[in-house]
């Protein structure tokens, strides 16, 4: 392998922010290539910013980079200025620790978060010189592989990529590295043998060793086309996230970045249920990582990188059990160390306290979203957010008796059932929380982020069929109009963008075509607004002469095959379908960590179990920790023979 530095160097002088490609941020690694080493690149598919705080991305590098047999770099999709000049120049992709050719490693792995960043997957192939279609390549070419969330319906990108991780990732690359390593070592003849191993690894689903019948525009079936090969691919879960105390050594960007701040997860899974909740849904069992390793991780993670603040993440970081001593400990740490701010993302409405809340502004307020995503208990009963009203107005009181000036406030429109009263109460909502803050400072304020949904594989609502364009665009209208002089701002996602989005979450394998159509016609970036075009998507679908609407907007019934039911998230089906039954009668269920199991099939199939820091329920309102729903935020009391006089005195009280 060469070095494309001097190749890439004077490019940098004609691009906006040369530092996206310049490698040698702090926790940055330059491995050395041996024969004997199974390379990877790692690639997020799309720009620097965005891809270098990618947890995902981090964990596997370090991990593989402390692999005898195995080494990895990292690559980012450039951009659009960057792209111009590297084809101008003949200057393929290169990984940005030691600007190697991305051709020249063994395999080529991206990680998927996003479905609009499809098309930069193909991007990066053909500027890696690398055939787009897997069926193409030959065996001297990289492995195309791809993990995230979005490898849970990998049908529409199953022409390109030659492997998909379902699920964790911490385990499988090893086991990928040594069949790769061995196909290195027998002389790389042909691809089909390497691709019959991968299959044969646990999660590890390998598009082309399936096949797809058709009735119609009907799935029939996906069966595999061998003997050996999985007629379902299990998800891959790392038990016990103690095991895997990583990213150790966080990359400190050179450039302003998201996120730019020390991340430690402290969770990983959720079992609220919320039925519109992909993550929450596939990543089961809730498995937190111990207290004391948080407390390291953030200690030693705030010495080595300077960082100014940390983010504890998770799908609902204040769920974590024994939060309160948690933040205590840590913002008592911190006290007079040179300020660091502490934030707690994906916050939980019903789970943030005033205690939290005290805690976390000794030090300094960082921002504070809260995500109660419908307007009326009626909607959120549906999408099984159960969270009350008084949960929300109780939450907030806190925030800004604490010194809080601005909240921010996530909501989903177009969820099933959803009427323009459950739209308007996003409004009536957000005014009352201006309402609230404005009796501690004048200067409060309450952004509402408004988000169109997209229904995901391997989630109650995935029968569901999505509102259109013209619906979407309706109901931000209404909020819009609503909220003006309030002292609340909305804003809101692009609901073509949601159409797309639509598209390429729920497709099946024809997708793939459209895909490509719409990269070859210049749709790269979808992510990025200046850049979107529905219109591409249109004409693509339209001259593979597929329908939008019967991907998009169209319901399914109980026996449809779907593109992903192959790949097994631990869900049982039935479970689903009920849960999706539960949703249209406007029934909730509570957090399974505290109540009854409902046989998902996640613990009981894969025989795995919720690992929590501490058996006492997280600090809570209305759902999982006893509290009845029906009862606001009344705490409910049980009478026993023995205590009934001085129980019944103390609740009266």
């Amino acid at each position: 392998m060469s070095n494309l530095w001097p190749r890439v160097e004077p490019l940098l002088a004609r691009v906006e922010k040369p530092a996206r490609y310049i490698g040698m941020e702090q926790g940055s690694l330059r491995p050395e290539h041996r024969p004997s080493c199974t390379s990877w690149l790692l690639v997020y598919p799309d720009t620097y910013e965005i891809g270098l705080p990618n947890q995902g991305l981090q964990i596997l590098y370090e991990i593989l980079n402390e692999r005898d047999d195995a080494l990895a770099e990292r690559a980012y999709a450039p951009w659009v200025d960057m792209i111009s000049e590297m084809r101008t120049g003949r200057v393929p992709l290169f990984s940005v620790d030691t600007h190697q050719a991305a051709r020249g490693f063994d395999i080529l792995a991206f990680g998927l978060a996003a479905e609009l960043v499809y098309t930069n997957v193909l991007e990066c192939l053909d500027l890696a010189d690398v055939a787009i279609r897997a069926a193409e390549r030959r065996p001297e070419d990289p492995i195309v592989v791809v993990g995230g969330h979005c490898a849970f319906n990998p049908e529409p990108m199953a022409d390109f990529v030659d492997a998909f991780v379902i699920g964790d990732g911490e385990e499988a690359v090893g086991e990928i590295t040594e069949v790769v390593g061995e196909w290195k070592r027998s002389g790389r003849t042909t691809r089909e043998g390497v691709l019959r191993e991968l299959a044969s690894i646990p999660g590890v689903y390998v598009p082309s060793m399936y096949a797809v019948d058709y009735d119609g525009a009907f799935i029939a079936e996906i069966r595999p086309r061998f003997a050996g090969v999985p007629e379902r691919v299990e998800k891959r879960t790392v038990a016990d996230l103690a095991e895997w105390p990583y990213p150790k050594r966080q990359l400190v960007p050179l450039i302003e970045v998201v996120h730019d701040r020390l991340n430690v997860e402290v969770f990983r899974g959720c079992t609220r249920g919320c039925r519109f909740c992909q993550a929450g849904m596939i990543t089961r069992p809730v498995r937190e990582r111990p207290a004391d390793q948080v407390r390291t991780m953030v200690r030693d993670g705030l010495r080595r990188t300077g960082y100014d603040e940390v983010a504890l993440t998770s799908l609902s970081t204040a769920d974590f059990s024994g939060i309160d001593g948690l933040v205590a400990g840590l913002v008592g740490e911190q006290q007079g160390c040179g300020n660091v701010g502490l934030s707690l993302p994906s916050l939980r409405v019903d789970a943030f306290t005033v205690g939290i809340a005290s805690e976390i502004q000794k030090i300094r307020r960082t921002g504070l979203t809260f995500a109660p995503e419908g307007g009326t208990w009626r909607i959120r009963q549906v999408i099984n957010k159960l969270i009350t009203e008084d949960d929300l107005y109780a939450a907030v009181d806190g925030a800004y008796s604490q010194g809080w000036q601005r909240v921010k406030l996530y909501f989903l429109v177009g969820v099933p059932t959803e009427t323009d009263v459950d739209t308007l109460g996003i409004a009536q909502l957000a005014r009352e929380v201006v309402r609230i803050g404005r009796g501690y400072t004048k200067k409060a304020s309450c952004t509402a982020s408004v988000g169109g949904f997209v229904p995901k594989a391997h989630t109650p609502f995935q029968w569901f069929g999505q509102n259109g364009v013209p619906e979407l665009q309706r109901k931000i209208f209404l909020l819009r109009d609503e909220l003006r002089r309030t002292g609340a701002q909305l804003r809101w996602h692009d609901p073509a963008a949601t159409f797309a989005e639509g598209i390429a979450s729920r497709g099946d394998r024809r997708i793939g075509r459209v895909i490509e159509r719409v990269w070859r016609a210049g749709g790269t970036f979808q992510e990025w607004s200046e850049r979107f075009s529905l219109d591409r998507w249109m004409e693509a679908m339209a001259a593979e002469g597929l329908d939008p609407d019967w991907y998009v907007t169209r319901h399914r019934s109980a026996d449809e095959v779907l593109p992903w039911d192959h790949i097994a998230a631990g869900l049982h089906r039935d479970f689903l379908w009920d849960d999706w039954q539960a949703a249209l009668r406007e029934h909730g269920l509570p957090d399974c960590r505290w109540t009854p199991c409902y046989d998902c099939g996640v613990c009981t199939d894969y025989a795995l179990e919720h690992v929590v820091a501490s058996a006492v329920p997280p600090a809570g309102g209305s759902q999982g920790t006893g509290q009845g729903l029906g009862f606001g935020r009344e705490i409910p009391v049980t009478l026993t023979a023995s205590a009934v006089s001085s129980t019944a005195v103390s609740a009266t009280k």
